[in-house]
């Protein structure tokens, strides 16, 4: 697990910034946890975006994704896909790479491929949503659904977790966020190359306004939280 840790001058100036405590409060009928690309291509030994230590997060996402559903929230698993014949063609992405990496990439993250495929000890249930991406941030218009389904479902809120802490779910919350959703960013179930990476994402997180950031138990608790006060408003 990473030894996540935030500066002490970003929290003070987090607490100059917002005043009195101002967390996020969770209604679990609109909110979603969002499970950032823990798919065999990022999470198997060997594989060609091996983040190791996004196996060690497994568990603690299975246990928020479990809460999730006893909350009455929903999850939903995003996958990161790779199609060179989408009709807004990532070029500044794939025009980059050799011609060998672009088509271990495509080979790895295509539909259908083995590495594509969402990591097997994940609980995944059939009442979960599944969203593919094509790009690093679930909500760039046109190559995500994800937004839409969202609105639809009068979702406000989101808890992240996933890999790579610095990369994918960076990018999704920070879009996120600017779209107007409340954002919860687990430190402790979230995952990159190493600690230094993963701590300036928290402090990015936490410092910007782009999310609370917390532990998976406290995600757990406001889940708990706010079920017992929607629950109290309408007795």
């Amino acid at each position: 697990m990473h030894n996540s840790e935030i500066p002490a001058a970003v929290l003070e100036r987090v607490a100059a910034y917002r005043g009195e405590d101002q967390q996020i409060l969770v209604d679990p009928a609109r909110t979603a946890h969002l499970v950032v690309d823990l798919q065999i291509g990022f999470l198997a030994e060997g594989a060609i975006a091996e983040v190791p230590v996004a196996r060690q997060i497994v568990p603690r996402v299975n246990r928020l994704c479990a809460a999730v559903r006893e909350a009455g929230a929903r999850n939903v698993f995003i996958r990161f896909l790779v199609d060179l014949d989408e009709p807004r063609y990532w070029g500044s992405m794939y025009d980059r790479m050799t011609s060998a990496q672009r088509d271990a990439f495509v080979d790895a993250f295509a539909r259908g491929a083995d590495q594509f495929a969402l990591w097997p000890e994940l609980d995944v249930r059939p009442e979960d949503w599944i969203a593919d991406k094509t790009r690093f941030s679930a909500f760039i218009p046109g190559t995500c659904d994800l937004h839409e389904r969202l609105q639809a479902a009068g979702v406000d809120t989101l808890i992240v977790t996933g890999t790579l802490s610095n990369c994918c779910c960076e990018s999704t919350v920070r879009d996120a966020m600017q779209l107007g959703y409340k954002v919860l960013f687990v430190e402790d179930a979230n995952a990159t190359l190493d600690d230094e990476q993963h701590n300036a994402t928290l402090a990015n997180m936490a410092g910007l306004f782009f999310a609370d950031v917390c532990t998976s138990d406290t995600a757990i608790s406001r889940l708990g939280a706010g079920r017992a006060a929607v629950s109290g408003a309408a007795a």
